[in-house]
């Protein structure tokens, strides 16, 4: 049994999948298994040429890997707790389909989760249209001195605007200007982390996974950001700096975004109690 079960949900993006997969075929870190959830509808799905190559690379480098489709759509949330069920590995690395990875982001994130043995360790998003575009107000950055420990943020809290470090591209300007490289990485802490997070499977599992989908309208935004924060207060998470991950910046697939995941669920169970 591979280390890892890498747990991939996607919807209408082969070409954007391929790229994502191809970045995981380059790993320096090759102890993962690829689990593939696909909810595009029967009438468009195929598997295109580039999506079969790269599925054959990584069979070629010795990774297991399933494609499987999972209809109807219930949800993201719903997606990502089908994932979860199917992975069977210690650590599960939770990855949009839209990635573009560096080398080492696997063993960069597996030795930050070896050593700190929290809920979650994982990279921020860099958007790279946003090279130029300094934002200084929105570039501060806490980082773990200690071990990482166990933090309750909810919406709206002070730690709740961390979360602007994640935008465009400040983490790229950030560990630039600290002259942070793979071999100096940091621990910083985080509101949550978009699109490439690495969770120990168990951990997840006790804080409920994201068995909340039925609590949630299928039309919802921002589950990961719920899974991270139930998760965080019982074990904590932190971000790993530098990122090697970059945001292919394409248009949402799922544009209904009323519905915000954290703030329906805790606003719902504040009314409830």
């Amino acid at each position: 049994m591979a280390a890892i079960d890498v747990l991939i949900p996607t919807y209408r993006r082969p070409a954007a999948l391929a790229i994502t997969l191809a970045g995981l075929a380059s790993q320096t870190c090759r102890d993962f298994r690829v689990i593939v959830s696909d909810q595009t509808d029967d009438d468009e799905w195929s598997l295109p040429g580039e999506l079969q190559a790269v599925l054959r690379l990584l069979r070629a480098h010795g990774h297991a890997i399933d494609v499987l489709r999972h209809l109807p759509r219930l949800g993201m949330a719903e997606q990502r707790q089908f994932l979860l069920d199917q992975a069977e590995a210690p650590y599960c690395l939770f990855l949009d389909d839209d990635l573009i990875l560096e080398p080492d982001v696997v063993g960069r994130l597996s030795t930050a989760m070896r050593e700190q043995q929290c809920g979650f360790v994982g990279m921020g998003l860099i958007g790279l249209s946003h090279l130029d575009d300094e934002r200084p107000e929105e570039q501060a950055v806490e980082f773990w001195d200690g071990r990482v420990q166990p933090e309750s943020v909810l919406p709206d809290s002070p730690a709740w605007q961390r979360h602007r470090l994640h935008n465009a591209a400040n983490l790229l300007h950030v560990q630039n200007r600290l002259n942070l490289a793979p071999g100096r990485q940091r621990l910083y802490r985080v509101a949550w982390i978009g699109g490439c997070v690495l969770y120990d499977a168990q951990k997840l599992r006790a804080a409920g996974g994201f068995s909340f989908w039925k609590e949630l309208p299928p039309q919802h935004c921002g589950e990961d950001v719920l899974a991270q924060l139930l998760v965080m207060a019982r074990y904590g998470g932190c971000g790993v700096l530098p990122s090697g991950v970059y945001h292919q910046q394409l248009p949402t697939t799922v544009p209904d975004r009323r519905v915000n995941a954290p703030v329906y669920f805790f606003s719902h169970r504040m009314s409830a109690a």
